[in-house]
């Protein structure tokens, strides 16, 4: 009897559970996935610093690393001043070429 009211009723079949299930799996794969994968290469990046190597922080300072800590690193900029930063604040190393696209 119950088997019948639910047949009737459209039940909760997987049919239902696939659209819901495919899209969870979209989101995991665009948006989750390489979010997981920019925070490893960011921290393996930050863990790679070492002293003299060029540097740009997220503010846009440029400047040579003269001196690396466990959280924090020190930048010597053109002018001479030293300044400290976190490890998190280091976007990208300057001394590597970047990837332009050939023309």
């Amino acid at each position: 009897m119950t088997t019948t009211i639910l047949l009737q009723a459209g039940g909760f079949g997987l049919q239902q559970l696939l659209p819901l299930g495919l899209i969870i799996l979209v989101m995991y794969f665009f948006m989750i996935r390489p979010q997981m994968k920019k925070q490893k290469d960011q921290k393996k990046f930050a863990d790679e610093l070492k002293k003299g190597d060029k540097v740009i922080t997220t503010a846009g300072l440029h400047g040579r690393i003269a001196e690396v800590n466990d959280t924090t690193i020190v930048i010597d900029t053109e002018l001479g001043s030293k300044l400290r930063f976190d490890k998190s604040a280091i976007s990208l190393d300057a001394s590597k070429p970047l990837n332009t696209p050939a023309k």
